[in-house]
């Protein structure tokens, strides 16, 4: 059995993670905003609802007063918010506010450092300890994207992942980046990856994939490290 401690876990890919990772006997503490619909579930997983707001500087402390004395045998971080119409063929970074600018980079990289930060102390108890962080193809080489401060985050996390790594090697903590292209996260994962793909024509990448990838790397012994995955869409030319 393993506990799990999931943040960004409402929906899309966290409440897909969330439903889709752990097995039956495992525990999962779901980090979000608002309340997610899978602690409704009744599939032999329990699963508790720590409400934070990432955007907060006292998440973290919320976090791991949840936590108390708990041990965390993988840590998956999928946190992340983008610029107001940044997929739009509209949008320009000549727009961007600086209040908006500024947290962004607090969501997607201040927090993510403070959290990881605050927890170790329950990942270094468990002995197959593993911490799984989830960024973009946007923050790889010639991604072609204009998001100057997603971008840029999305680069951050990878930093974040190199340097984390390390940090946490004497600990025997395997630290993971999965960069993933774009994703048919409006589809629920309930509904089946045939759904998803044929929604979008087969160009975007069903969660499922995404749940697969990260529960092989879950699956691996002490021994073993992944450093880094990148799944861009396989009609993606660019990445």
């Amino acid at each position: 059995m393993k506990t799990y401690l999931v943040f960004g876990a409402s929906k899309g890919l966290g409440d897909a993670f969330v439903r889709g990772v752990p097995e039956q006997g495992d525990k999962v503490w779901v980090v979000s905003r608002s309340k997610p619909e899978s602690l409704d579930l009744n599939d032999g997983i329990n699963r508790i609802w720590i409400q934070a707001d990432l955007s907060e500087l006292n998440a973290a402390a919320r976090v791991t007063d949840k936590l108390a004395n708990e041990t965390v045998d993988v840590l998956i971080y999928n946190v992340g918010i983008w610029e107001r119409e940044g997929f739009e063929e509209h949008y320009t970074f000549d727009k961007d506010e600086p209040a908006d600018i500024s947290r962004l980079i607090h969501v997607n990289i201040t927090s993510a450092i403070v959290c990881i930060q605050a927890v170790l102390p329950h990942i270094r108890q468990s002995a197959v300890g593993k911490i799984i962080l989830i960024g973009s193809t946007a923050g790889l080489n010639n991604s072609n994207s204009t998001q100057v401060s997603f971008v840029a985050s999305k680069f951050a996390i990878r930093g974040i992942t190199e340097a984390l790594r390390e940090h946490t090697r004497k600990d025997g903590i395997a630290v993971t980046c999965i960069n993933p292209g774009e994703l048919a996260a409006e589809i629920p994962y309930e509904e089946g990856s045939e759904r998803a793909l044929a929604a979008y024509n087969g160009t975007r990448i069903p969660l499922q994939d995404m749940v697969a990838l990260v529960k092989c790397v879950v699956s691996l012994s002490k021994a073993a490290c992944v450093k880094e995955i990148n799944i861009p869409a396989l009609t993606d030319l660019n990445t």
